[in-house]
């Protein structure tokens, strides 16, 4: 893996790893605040470029807690330091809902967001009870992260999430979204399914057999699905 440090506008310096060659891909990990546990060239999707950005205040990158708002021009920062002129987004978990956020704020510079087992855009009780039910039921995974990143952008994401022309924008985005559910996944994906339909060029897909952490727990499926939704978005 290459590793190299981008400075944000505001001088922060961000930590930034690559593997592969090919089309741009960006990937971020969920969270918020964890470090970022797919930046692993085993499990890259194959024949892309895949840019690993370590959020602000995680990991190699400095800083500290931020909102939404300010994830979203750190990675803008990265595009532009690296010479990207657009690249694939990739999220999976908390990614993928800031891989939308980023798509409406900067649709010339997104070739397409891949969102694997996000939350989606919502903050509804009976989601959540189904999740807090069923949390016990989940392979534990051990993974480092910030209480405060996390807790900075999770009351951001409410934030967002409520603003009054957010649907409107998702409605009218041109930018092709294609949001992927773990079947065996605890979070229920009926917010994926209605993304899906909200956005013009959106699509839905279920991948059989697997959990939430598919990446770790089925590598080798997580490759295959990531590589042909990068490639043929």
């Amino acid at each position: 893996m290459d590793e190299l440090t981008v400075p944000a506008a505001d001088g922060v310096p961000l930590y930034v790893s690559c593997t592969g060659e090919g089309l741009d891909v960006v990937v971020l990990s969920g969270g918020p605040g964890c470090v970022h546990y797919l930046a692993d060239e085993g499990i890259a999707p194959a024949g892309v470029r895949s840019w690993f950005p370590d959020p602000r205040g995680v990991g190699g990158s400095g800083g500290g807690a931020h909102d939404m708002a300010r994830a979203v021009a750190d990675l803008e920062d990265i595009r532009r330091a690296l010479g990207v002129a657009d690249w694939v987004v990739l999220g999976h978990s908390w990614g993928s809902d800031l891989a939308v956020r980023y798509a409406l704020e900067h649709p010339g510079r997104v070739a397409a967001v891949v969102g694997i087992g996000g939350h989606g855009l919502h903050k509804d009780r009976s989601w959540s009870q189904i999740y807090e039910a069923q949390r016990h039921t989940e392979e534990a995974i051990r993974i480092d992260w910030s209480q405060e990143v996390h807790a900075a952008l999770s009351e951001s994401f409410l934030e967002w999430i409520h603003e009054p022309g957010l649907f409107r924008s998702l409605a009218d985005s041109p930018v092709r979204m294609r949001f992927i559910a773990a079947a065996n996944d605890i979070r229920p994906d009926w917010p994926l399914r209605q993304l899906a339909e909200l956005v013009p060029a959106g699509s839905f897909e279920l991948v059989a057999g697997v959990d939430h952490n598919f990446w770790t727990t089925d590598p080798e499926r997580w490759i295959r699905v990531v590589t042909e939704a990068c490639t043929q978005p």
